[in-house]
């Protein structure tokens, strides 16, 4: 990297998953967006022709005349060559296909257990990082031996568990997680403040001052505020008066959410079953719940506003996405350049020493940011970014019925871990039936019986320890 006049030139981005169909497009349009940085992004991906058509498309990008930033984007067939000097590294893959994740999603249907997303938590989101985790410790061991002082962002899910290996196998890697979760209630309270009349302009989410404390998709904020406005009062005076109809935000919900909106009614009953405002959106955050909270059948879901997201929709999105790559890389549809309401490219300037900002982040709780739990969990709170560091923010203690929540996926992510790396089946049993989607919906012998055929639908992705 090179610094001049307040920019920073010559930045190596390494993509890990850099053919992607969706997050890769978002992340281009925010570099030509961002005046103060230019340099190479290195594609690196699987399948080459996908990661062949995101350098078109980049750098079609890139040529843009209202692209005030300018970037070049190459295509590499191997980690070494797109690792070796890199300055930062992005890793975002879909580990697996969606034929592995329909089993993920659906199999556990046979035991009457439903999952909304099926990526983080419950059977689908454990299933899932058995065969991301693998990939993982490749990529850890790459970045370790060529680009041992990049910095890591991932963006993959389960988010909690690519980190959680990635500092296992390379303790001194510096890794974080990127997830926009908790900008979306950010949003609602920025939305319920201008919907009461408390401000007649719509505020930036920015402005919304919050404490954030859990593990990533299951958040929470303790505190809330702004320009002087405690918002926890205003957030239960709205939640008073309008449970039954929610909070609806679908013309203002992340960019990945559109398909996915809720009226954010699971996390107005949560606040007022504990206390905290919970920062997820509600597919995420059902999950984590016991399974007769939320997710009990499709009817209780219907009744709760929001949505299971079947394979079949993600599988014809897919079709959709990849019929809009055709048409980028041939350029009969163009990119507009908007603001994604994304981070990444905001935290990689403040890397570079170009800003101090403080944002959620997912990493190591090794400042013991959240005080009651323990040093080896993953967990999401603030954090300040600036020139090359990444400083936790103290968060404090979760209270204990919050607490309560979150242990056991804390202790899944163990157990999860572990299991990955020893191929030992008993660990994956202990851990679906310590889970609170699957506890006391079926015999244990069921439950095993369940472990067993996930495992076997997915082994095509699992190393041959397990087979």
């Amino acid at each position: 990297m090179k610094y001049f006049d307040n920019k920073v030139k010559d930045v190596t981005i390494a993509y890990i998953g850099g053919g992607s169909r969706g997050w890769a497009w978002t992340f281009m349009t925010d570099l030509a967006r961002e005046e103060r940085m230019s340099g190479t992004i290195r594609l690196y991906d699987i399948d080459r022709k996908a990661s062949e058509n995101n350098a078109i498309i980049g750098n079609h990008i890139s040529e843009k005349k209202e692209a005030v930033g300018k970037w070049k984007y190459e295509v590499y067939d191997t980690l070494k060559d797109a690792l070796t000097g890199a300055d930062f590294v992005v890793i975002s893959i879909m580990p697996g296909t969606f034929d592995e994740m329909a089993y993920d999603v659906h199999m556990p249907e046979r035991l009457g257990i439903y999952q909304s997303v099926g990526d983080t938590a419950g059977p689908g989101g454990m299933i899932r990082a058995l065969r991301t985790l693998p990939m993982f410790v490749e990529f850890a061991e790459a970045i370790k031996k060529y680009s041992p002082d990049a910095w890591v962002i991932n963006y993959t899910n389960p988010m909690t568990l690519c980190v959680k290996i990635l500092y296992h196998v390379y303790p001194e890697i510096k890794a974080f997680g990127c997830c926009h979760e908790v900008f979306g209630t950010q949003n609602v309270l920025a939305g319920i403040l201008k919907k009461e009349g408390y401000v007649k302009e719509a505020i930036d989410r920015h402005d919304i001052h919050v404490n954030v404390l859990g593990i990533n998709h299951f958040t929470w904020f303790d505190y809330a505020s702004y320009k002087g406005m405690d918002l926890f009062p205003i957030y239960k005076k709205y939640v008073d008066e309008h449970m039954a109809e929610g909070y609806d935000s679908s013309d203002t919900e992340n960019w990945a959410n559109k398909c996915f909106a809720c009226k954010h009614r699971v996390k107005m009953d949560l606040f007022r079953r504990f206390g905290l405002i919970a920062a997820a959106g509600d597919r995420h955050l059902a999950e984590f719940m016991p399974g007769d909270s939320y997710l009990k059948d499709p009817e209780t879901v219907e009744s709760w506003d929001f949505g299971l997201t079947s394979v079949d929709w993600r599988k014809q999105d897919l079709k959709n996405r990849l019929e809009r790559a055709r048409k980028l890389a041939s350029f009969e549809e163009e990119v507009k350049l908007e603001p994604t309401g994304e981070e990444g490219i905001l935290l990689i300037k403040a890397l570079c020493g170009l800003e101090r900002v403080v944002s959620n982040v997912n990493i190591p709780n090794t400042s013991l940011q959240i005080s009651n739990l323990p040093k080896e969990a993953v967990v999401e709170t603030n954090a300040v970014f600036e020139r090359d560091a990444i400083r936790p923010v103290f968060a404090g203690k979760i209270p204990e019925n919050v607490l309560a929540l979150i242990k056991p996926h804390v202790e899944n992510h163990e157990r999860i871990l572990k299991a990955s790396l020893t191929y030992d089946k008993s660990l994956v049993y202990e851990a679906f039936k310590n889970d609170p989607l699957v506890k006391g919906r079926a015999s244990d012998k069921e439950i095993e019986k369940l472990a067993d055929d996930m495992i076997e639908a997915t082994k095509k992705y699992l190393p041959t320890g397990w087979k």
